[in-house]
């Protein structure tokens, strides 16, 4: 691992380096489903704050799951048995943090979602700047028929991802859609043949990975920011981060590759 704070033993995640420059971050309780536990919360958090403490250790991280049933089912309903209220605010809280520290991951974040995305797992996929899925996964937002809300940016995430109308339909019924169904309103960007899709999103991971650093992280910025603001404000916003990629390397060696008609190597620097 390019982060030591990452060399430690994990038990409810995977991590990867397949080539230079991207991480994959995988869920890995496909026993159950790859569903959430406060173990696998608190790991999740260890490893994306330690991708936003050091924003240049990685150039594109890919979060998926094991298996090809299910890429995350939500929260392990089994733990919650017999939980208190104390406990079950303590334990949301926990999972708030964990939505927050992927949300924050400076590099381009990719969901590879290799199946059935429920509840929170639905929710930690949106926290991702964009995803490509299997053909036969599943999505859901079911948390009403469970007594509770989505919790986890649901309600904020899923509107902004395929609108207002079409997200509360499904929030309160609940209803599973399709594959074809979030590829059509624009909730995952690519459909993969089943066991393809960690393939598929490495491809475009290594595309990322050959840009200037730098220059996609601001941009990300720029957009995750701007997205919250007025056009105006936005605008401003997207100068601002576009003034900070003047005075690198990485600007000099694009502009003297296009010159020299070669492939340009960048550095983050």
């Amino acid at each position: 691992m390019k982060l030591a704070t990452l060399d430690k033993p994990l038990n409810t995640l995977l991590l990867d380096e397949p080539f230079d420059g991207v991480l994959v971050v995988t869920l890995n309780r496909p026993q159950r489903a790859n569903a959430f536990t406060s173990e696998m919360a608190h790991e999740i958090i260890h490893v994306f704050a330690a991708l936003e403490a050091e924003p240049e250790a990685y150039r594109c991280v890919v979060l998926t799951a094991a298996g090809d049933r299910a890429f995350c089912a939500g929260a392990d309903l089994k733990e919650r048995d017999g939980m208190t209220d104390a406990d079950f605010r303590a334990q949301h809280y926990l999972y708030e943090r964990c939505f927050r520290a992927v949300g924050a991951c400076p590099p381009p974040l990719i969901a590879a979602l290799n199946g059935a995305a429920f509840a929170g797992g639905l929710e930690i996929a949106l926290q991702c700047d964009f995803a490509y899925a299997s053909e036969t996964a599943r999505f859901a937002l079911t948390e009403v028929t469970r007594g509770i809300m989505p919790g986890g940016g649901g309600t904020q995430m899923l509107p902004r991802s395929i609108g207002e109308r079409r997200a509360k339909e499904l929030i309160f019924t609940g209803r599973p859609f399709t594959a074809q169904e979030a590829f059509d309103w624009g909730l995952v960007n690519k459909l993969c043949a089943p066991g393809t899709v960690l393939e598929e999103v490495l491809g475009v991971a290594r595309t990322i990975c050959a840009n200037a650093p730098i220059s996609v992280r601001q941009a990300k910025k720029s957009i995750s920011t701007g997205m919250q603001m007025d056009k105006a404000s936005g605008m401003l916003f997207e100068i601002e981060a576009y003034y900070q990629l003047i005075p690198t390397e990485d600007r000099i060696e694009g502009i003297n590759a296009y010159v020299e008609k070669r492939t340009p190597v960048f550095k983050g620097r």
